[in-house]
């Protein structure tokens, strides 16, 4: 595969998890808008993000993709916060924020062996959430990915969307990539068309029971940035670096 070809799925492709791969396929069932949240029934919601009311939600300005989670904030305050192990509060929370989002089922097997079941769902075409039928090895119930710097809320505001540290896409992270160690960053393309993925922060710690090799097969977990040269195109979680596994 080009290094065009990787810059062109970016914005699509739900990477590696737990050697698993979730793509917002469209050879299921087609895009339709979600009336209602239908998301795995092994995801359990959580008690605390479920009862925050839409008068605090309707405050929240800023979006935070965390490794393991994603934060909604208030300035500096965060307002709730969603645990990506939990597919239905996630989406839950995004639905109320956000409005009615485009929605995508794409059935075991649709459009490759690796391809999960599961519900995709996208806001404004700026994030968009796979939300896994059954929850992935590494833990988690859903794979988010940030596809531009801002949203438009329900409520007709503005919603900034972050990574850790305020990274957004459209950022230049020429420093951050010089500055990372070899083994949180990814390089792609050719020296006339670089591309990068750098691991902003880590997450998804291998159980215990998980062999040595399939450790080192898995890479490094966490939520990373995708970058065209060295400007943020994708933020994204899980989506480790140097995994090693097709499948």
């Amino acid at each position: 595969m080009t290094f065009r070809t990787v810059l062109a799925l970016s914005a699509a492709v739900f990477a590696f998890s737990g050697g698993t791969v979730v793509v917002d396929g469209v050879s299921g069932v087609g895009a339709a808008p979600a009336a209602a949240v239908e998301v795995s029934p092994h995801s359990e919601p959580r008690d605390d993000a479920a009862r925050v009311t839409n008068a605090k939600l309707k405050r929240v300005d800023s979006i935070e993709l965390d490794a393991e989670s994603l934060v909604f904030r208030r300035g500096s305050k965060t307002v709730v916060e969603a645990s990506m192990r939990d597919s239905r509060t996630t989406v839950s929370l995004l639905n109320r924020l956000l409005g009615t989002p485009s929605r995508t089922q794409t059935a075991e097997g649709d459009g490759g062996a690796c391809f999960p079941s599961g519900t995709t769902y996208t806001w404004g075409g700026a994030v968009r959430v796979a939300a896994l039928t059954t929850p992935a090895p590494a833990g988690n119930a859903v794979e988010i990915r940030v596809l531009r710097d801002a949203v438009q809320s329900r409520f007709g505001d503005d919603v900034e969307l972050t990574g850790p540290d305020g990274v957004q896409v459209g950022d230049d992270i020429h420093d951050a990539i010089a500055d990372a160690p070899k083994s949180e960053r990814v390089s792609f393309g050719s020296d006339d068309a670089k591309a990068w993925q750098l691991l902003l922060e880590a997450g998804w710690t291998p159980d215990d029971d998980q062999t040595s090799e399939d450790a080192s097969d898995s890479g490094t977990n966490g939520v990373s940035a995708l970058t065209d040269d060295t400007t943020v195109t994708v933020l994204g979680s899980p989506m480790p670096v140097h995994a090693q596994r097709s499948c």
